[in-house]
């Protein structure tokens, strides 16, 4: 049956079909107070919301693990990811361990953790959460933030992190 015709496929139809649509792969990290542990994620759902005042958007995962932690450290980063950044956004994204083993990495000022080699970051205190189906759409105020170099983005593509062609 074509996907065109209905939703009868259920999630993996809608994830083939929402597959088709590329996106920008973020890095959402924190690092806890107390201990200086760092906690991680990426996000291909990251958005701005607002300029004024300056809100921008991602979508986590009810079964995220890493999500209480990065939240219960305040203050959090998001690194834009270039396309020389897919083994750290491939590390980020699974489940437990130490993600940030052996990856390069700077501190905000606030001290959240930026992925090094990213091609821009924001510092950010989250605003607001919304629950949304699996997920919970997270709305983050953003209090710093730098561009740090020019280059490709790392895209994420029908299910698999890309590049760009031109």
């Amino acid at each position: 049956m074509s996907e065109a015709l209905a939703l009868e496929g259920g999630s993996r139809c809608l994830r083939s079909v929402l597959g088709r649509f590329a996106t920008g792969v973020v890095a959402v990290t924190g690092r806890e107070a107390e201990t200086g542990e760092r906690a991680g994620l990426v996000a291909n759902s990251f958005c701005s919301v607002s300029l004024d005042p300056p809100l921008v958007s991602f979508c986590v995962a009810h079964t995220s693990t890493s999500w209480p932690r990065i939240r219960a450290a305040g203050m959090l980063a998001i690194s834009i990811l270039s396309a020389q950044q897919r083994e750290a956004a491939t590390r980020l994204a699974v489940s437990g361990g130490d993600k940030f083993r052996g990856l390069p990495w700077l501190t905000s000022p606030g001290g959240a953790p930026i992925l090094d080699g990213a091609l821009a970051w924001l510092e950010c205190e989250v605003e607001a959460e919304h629950p949304a189906g699996d997920h919970v759409i997270v709305v983050a105020r953003v209090l710093r933030l730098d561009a740090l170099r020019e280059g490709e983005p790392l895209l994420f593509f029908r299910g698999a992190f890309e590049r760009l062609s031109r």
